[in-house]
């Protein structure tokens, strides 16, 4: 059972992406469950203009998602807890891959525990992580966004 979900919803430049990411305590760190639906169609680079996908994919520091209208600027930066360069942030996770507009993934982190990023925000951006660029990645504009929250439910 997971320890924590945040269900990501888009803003106005991807308004009907729509899933869910799902924590798992494993090992000394967190097994991490994407499932996104509705992802804009993915386009390589041509005549300058940055790629769309695959899709850049972090915790953020923020606790909020809120301001759609503003491309959730109040998520804030990486999470970021050890003052890492990027690509070594707790928060940067693998960038998502989509095939018509769907992306699922699992991944191992031991960057952070579930309990850790409890309230942070998940954040999908429009471009593909370079994993180089300071301080962030160079990933474009937030698109999707959800707030994880521990799960309470307990079966008998």
């Amino acid at each position: 059972m997971p320890y924590a979900r945040a269900f990501i919803k888009g803003n106005f430049l991807a308004p009907k992406l729509d899933g869910i990411v799902e924590l798992y305590p494993y090992l000394e760190g967190t097994l991490v469950k994407v499932e996104i639906a509705n992802l804009p169609p993915t386009k390589p680079i041509s005549n300058n203009e940055a790629p769309v996908g695959p899709f850049g994919f972090h915790i953020h520091d923020g606790v909020t998602c809120e301001d759609p209208q503003n491309k959730f600027e109040q998520a804030k930066g990486h999470y970021n807890p050890s003052n890492m360069p990027h690509a070594f942030h707790a928060g940067d996770l693998p960038s998502l891959l989509s095939n018509y507009g769907y992306a699922y993934m699992i991944v191992y982190t031991d960057r952070f525990k579930p309990e850790e990023v409890i309230g942070k925000a998940i954040i999908i951006h429009k471009n593909p992580d370079d994993y180089r660029t300071q301080p962030a990645g160079n990933a474009g504009d937030r698109i999707g966004c959800g707030l994880i929250e521990k799960i309470n439910e307990t079966f008998t």
